[in-house]
This record gives structure tokens, C-alpha cells and sequence, in this order.
């Protein structure tokens, strides 16, 4: 006898517009990390979003200040932690 087993609804993901108020996060330095999460070099980024790479340089050193991180795998481990990102 097989019997099916309900797997429960995935909560859906919001970010906590709070905690990305806090440090001050930008909608591009966000935009910024979420492709840094997604494991994007920063030439990658920059041709992307259509900006130079110093740009995405700049936003980067920015969200590390921001968040405390000294490189950028740390800078995604506090933003999920602080659900800024999936």
C-alpha cells in the first residue's frame, strides 16, 4: 500500500524591507548581490546591468562596508541571514 505524503506550501519569500532600510542597501547594491549570490564575477555583473566594472566594484565595496563583510561569500551568508536575499 502506497500512500502519498503532503509536502507542505514553501512559505514565499519577502524580503525584510526593515533590515535593508537598517544599513542603508541601495535597490542596485541589492540588485548587485543577488547576482554576487548567483555566483556572477564582477565583469559578469557589469555586462549584465550595461555599466562599467569599476561600477560594480564600487557598489560591492559599498554593500562589504554596509554589511560588515570582509569578502563577498561573507557579504551573501549576513544577507540571507538577514533574509535580503534567498
Amino acid at each position: 500500500v502506497l500512500k502519498e505524503l503532503e509536502r507542505p506550501r514553501p512559505i514565499p519569500f519577502e524580503i525584510d524591507q526593515g533590515r535593508l532600510r537598517d544599513p542603508g542597501i541601495t535597490k542596485r547594491e541589492l540588485e548587485i548581490l543577488e547576482l554576487i549570490a548567483q555566483g556572477m564575477s564582477n565583469r559578469e555583473i557589469a555586462e549584465k546591468l550595461f555599466v562599467s566594472e569599476n561600477t560594480v566594484k564600487t557598489h560591492s565595496s559599498r554593500l562589504l562596508d554596509k554589511l560588515s563583510a570582509k569578502r563577498r561569500t561573507h557579504a551573501v551568508q549576513i544577507a540571507k541571514e538577514m533574509r535580503l536575499i534567498r
